[in-house]
């Protein structure tokens, strides 16, 4: 049975199967690679994903979701149309979404998978990523930063040369630095760093910000006031930004709302130059995660061979120029950006497989993040906790095996508790706390009694803690691991059941809804004749989908997507 490789992204998803010697990404019922990662609710109760959702968020905000990928392992949630929904289980509706296509197109059931995650995603961050997997019904086998499956992608297509290369990965919702060395079939990973609230969707938010702020309207106050209004404007201003990436200038409208007419049908003529004004900060905030990459790799931009783009939001010439002055060389984007990620997750699982074809094929990774435990400092007149002395340093080669020696604070103490944190902060308080290890049976005697303790970190995200008393040599050992559950056995099943009951889209129905959501989300802003004409076609093709018509279905079909696209042509025109 195939293991797939998957790119669950912010803004879109992708699958694919290592089949034939290449990685082949499977398309969904559209026919398209990739599906947008909105997940909603429909009136009558069916979980809907993809297009189709994307769509329906358009006129019914409040019924649907996107962007969660950012909210992956905190406690956030969302309620849509009665049902709540935290990240991971919308995430799990995505991956259940892929797996459909995967099964469709392989003919034989998937449950295994190599799941891609932002580099920079803490433990947290990935295990919630491991629990939508099994959510999902799927054994996670690997997880995969994003620019080392971009790594591999282009380490497979190397042309023999060793080089130096940097993977800038900004896509829509996060942004991720990777410097990698390819020599002789080996891909390796040399330093990582990026951000995780920063991507093409923060750029289409400033656009939306600038065109609220012209109308007298705050960005923040319009997101809950006029939501309509909001989720309208971020689907034409992606249009926009879009087209800034080719043209110099574009105009749009504010879009017709129902009960809102007061900011309907205005246009706006927006530049480029303006577009780069109003998201420079945001292109300031790429800079920091780059500096951290190349000096932890300990090169400079003079060491570096080839510049990678990766994410859709890398074609916005923007960032390209800055990349290109930054390195004084053009960025290669010869495999698509928006699909190179879902490749090289789709190769790394046919290494798993033991695909044939990549016998010769070596990849190796970093630690994304300082790994370590707190301690106490004695200042003389007190003793201080709280502090984060690391053992593993983040970019550290892996598989790694470090060990620290440490001291009892107090005469006579018996035990320690070791608490094992991630992050970079010199404070605890400010990283992640992976786990803890009681360490007892400290023998008896002066302050300064020794203990080792030693991380091993594997390449499967598997964090061994081993502590030593010196003197009576008896050791004490803590897993992490990134594939324990964050859920218990009882609270697992009760959510796959949870999944299992809610209705979901038939795949050969995907077609007939997506066209529903567009003609719902077209028709407000249609004037009276076209609107007619529109209501008319749906009448009869939903009649002919209540009789089971499939040749008459075909036809009404054909005829509301032809209207719906020669309206939005010509509205595309009239701006």
């Amino acid at each position: 049975m195939a293991i797939v490789g998957i790119d669950l992204g912010t803004t879109n998803s992708a699958i694919g199967c290592y089949v034939e010697g290449k990685p082949k990404l499977l398309p969904n019922p559209l026919g398209n690679v990739l599906t947008p990662s909105v997940v909603g609710v429909d009136d009558d109760g069916t979980l809907i994903v993809g297009e189709a959702a994307r769509e329906l968020q358009v006129i019914a905000p409040h019924r649907c979701a996107s962007i969660f990928k950012r909210h992956m392992g905190t406690d956030w949630s969302t309620e849509l149309n009665g049902l709540r929904f935290d990240a991971a289980n919308l995430s799990a509706a995505v991956l259940r979404s892929l797996l459909c296509d995967a099964t469709h197109h392989l003919g034989e059931v998937v449950d295994r998978a190599v799941i891609s995650v932002p580099a920079y995603f803490n433990e947290r961050q990935r295990r919630a990523t491991i629990a939508a997997g099994e959510l999902a019904g799927i054994k996670v086998e690997r997880i995969l930063n994003e620019p080392t499956a971009a790594s591999i992608a282009y380490g497979l297509h190397d042309d023999g040369e060793e080089k130096v290369i940097a993977v800038l990965d900004l896509g829509g919702g996060t942004y991720d630095v990777s410097i990698v060395a390819i020599f002789g079939g080996v891909v390796e990973v040399q330093a990582s760093s990026g951000e995780c609230f920063l991507g093409g969707e923060d750029f289409t938010s400033a656009i939306v910000s600038r065109l609220l702020e012209r109308e007298g309207l705050i960005y923040e106050h319009a997101e809950i006031e006029r939501p309509l209004l909001v989720s309208r404007m971020r689907r034409l201003c992606e249009t926009v930004k879009l087209e800034l990436s080719r043209e110099t200038e574009t105009q749009t409208r504010m879009p017709s709302v129902s009960g809102d007419a007061q900011w309907s049908d205005r246009a706006h003529r927006i530049s480029r130059d303006e577009f780069e004004r109003w998201t420079e900060p945001l292109l300031d905030r790429t800079e920091p995660p780059l500096r951290r990459a190349l000096g932890d790799a300990k090169i400079t931009v003079d060491d570096v061979d080839m510049v990678v783009l990766v994410g859709g939001a890398t074609r916005m010439p923007s960032f390209r120029d800055r990349v290109t002055r930054r390195f004084g060389k053009s960025p290669q984007c010869s495999i698509d950006p928006d699909q190179v990620v879902a490749l090289g997750a789709t190769i790394q699982a046919g290494l798993l497989d033991r695909d044939e074809a990549l016998d010769d094929l070596v990849v190796t990774d970093v630690s994304p993040f300082t790994l370590g435990v707190e301690t106490s400092k004695d200042f003389g007149t007190e003793v201080r906790s709280g502090y984060f002395t690391p053992i593993i340093f983040r970019n550290q080669p892996i598989p790694a095996s470090r060990s620290k020696a440490f001291a009892t604070m107090h005469a006579n103490q018996t035990t320690i508790t070791l608490k094992v944190f991630q992050g970079e902060s010199r404070l605890v308080e400010g990283n992640v706390l992976l786990g803890e290890l009681d360490v007892e049976g400290i023998p008896l005697g002066p302050r300064g009694q020794q203990i080792e303790c030693r991380f091993t970190y594997d390449l499967n995200g598997v964090l061994e803690v081993e502590a030593t008393i010196v003197e009576t040599q008896e050791k004490k050992t803590l897993v992490i691991s990134r594939n324990a559950r964050p859920l218990s056995e009882s609270e697992l099943h009760e959510a796959l059941e949870a999944m299992r009951e809610l209705k979901t889209d038939p795949r050969d129905k995907a077609q007939n809804r997506l066209l529903m959501k567009r003609a719902e989300r077209v028709i407000e802003e249609m004037p009276m004749g076209a609107r007619n004409e529109l209501e008319s076609l749906l009448d009869g093709f939903e009649e002919a989908m209540s009789a089971r018509d499939d040749a008459v279905t075909a036809r009404f079909q054909t005829a509301i997507q032809e209207l719906l696209d020669q309206w939005e042509m010509e509205s595309r025109r009239d701006r």
